[in-house]
């Protein structure tokens, strides 16, 4: 679970509220139910410097993501964000809350592009819960199933996977 620490008002000896550090919100298998959602924040405005330096680091060289007026010339007619760059954001928003607890990521699966991304556009991701369980083979250690969607900010939904994770149980 999350640490949330009671902060007091100096003034007052009343209680002000919660703070709940964002570095303490990874969790182990025991924090995880099936059916559970997070909303994955913050966003990310990708820019055409993000676009083409990956495209470029990773060797895409496809013109859609890197060549305005060959892109022009395209159904979008503008540069493409590469799908590997916006899988590889949505899956980083998404640590805080599923893995950066987790020993090994086990895989992605059902990797679905539904829409286009662009330059310019904000994403955002959420996940949802879709299995919790022991592992046979690893005590301690459990295996947690997501589906994630990422989304721009009009709501549109661009990406969907699932993702399998192997967490360990919370220390005692």
């Amino acid at each position: 679970m999350p640490r949330e620490d009671m902060v007091t008002d100096t003034a007052s000896g009343a209680a002000a509220g919660r703070i709940i550090r964002a570095r303490d919100l990874s969790r182990y298998l025991d924090d995880f139910e099936v059916g559970d959602r997070y909303e994955h924040w913050p966003g990310r405005t990708i820019t055409d410097a993000d676009n083409i330096q990956f495209s470029l680091l990773t060797m895409n060289r496809h013109p859609a993501h890197c060549d305005a007026h060959y892109a022009a010339g395209t159904e979008f007619g503008k540069p493409l964000v590469n799908s590997a760059l916006t899988l590889a954001i949505v899956v980083g928003m998404t640590v805080d809350d599923v893995s950066a607890n987790a020993i090994a990521n086990l895989g992605w699966e059902e990797i679905k592009l539904t829409a286009p991304v662009f330059p310019g556009d904000t994403v955002y991701a959420r996940s949802e819960v879709l299995a919790v369980r022991e592992s046979r083979s690893r005590p301690g250690q459990g295996i947690v199933t997501t589906r994630t969607e990422g989304f721009k900010a009009d709501g549109t939904v661009f990406l969907t996977f699932v993702r399998h994770s192997l967490v360990p149980r919370r220390p005692a």
